[in-house]
């Protein structure tokens, strides 16, 4: 089994992961930790070594907790949903874990949701975490 956690580095998708891992262990899958960014001149050099710290050490976790992990950081020009989605699907995993947080129907308008977009468009289950 094969299992995705769409990762932004919130404490949502720190969440996702900490059950990604345990059921990981339970079912002997391996776990792939995406963190999807746009790409472009937007992105801030700053911001990319902030996410790539922060995944440096969820891999150095996951070893420690004994759960086979594998980090992706991607740059397409893909929104992170539609980045995870079309990972998941190109990948073949067999379930997508994604943090999930109360927007403002305003927020949702101008931000859109990433989560929301996963489960919607997803190929396979997803593992919704608060």
């Amino acid at each position: 089994m094969k299992f995705l956690v769409a990762y932004d580095g919130t404490s949502e998708s720190k969440s996702a992961l900490h059950l990604a891992a345990e059921h990981a262990k339970i079912f002997g899958a391996g776990i792939v930790v995406l963190s999807s960014s746009e790409g472009g001149r937007g992105e801030k050099l700053k911001k990319i070594t902030e996410i790539t710290n922060d995944l440096d050490q969820v891999a150095a976790d996951m070893k420690a907790a004994g759960v086979p992990c594998e980090i992706d950081q991607t740059a397409r020009g893909l929104s992170p949903g539609e980045d995870a989605v079309r990972f998941a699907a190109e990948n073949q995993f067999d379930l997508i874990y994604v943090g999930i947080r109360k927007k403002s129907k305003t927020m949702k308008l101008f931000l859109g949701s990433t989560a929301q977009y996963i489960i919607l468009k997803a190929g396979c289950p997803v593992v919704t975490v608060k």
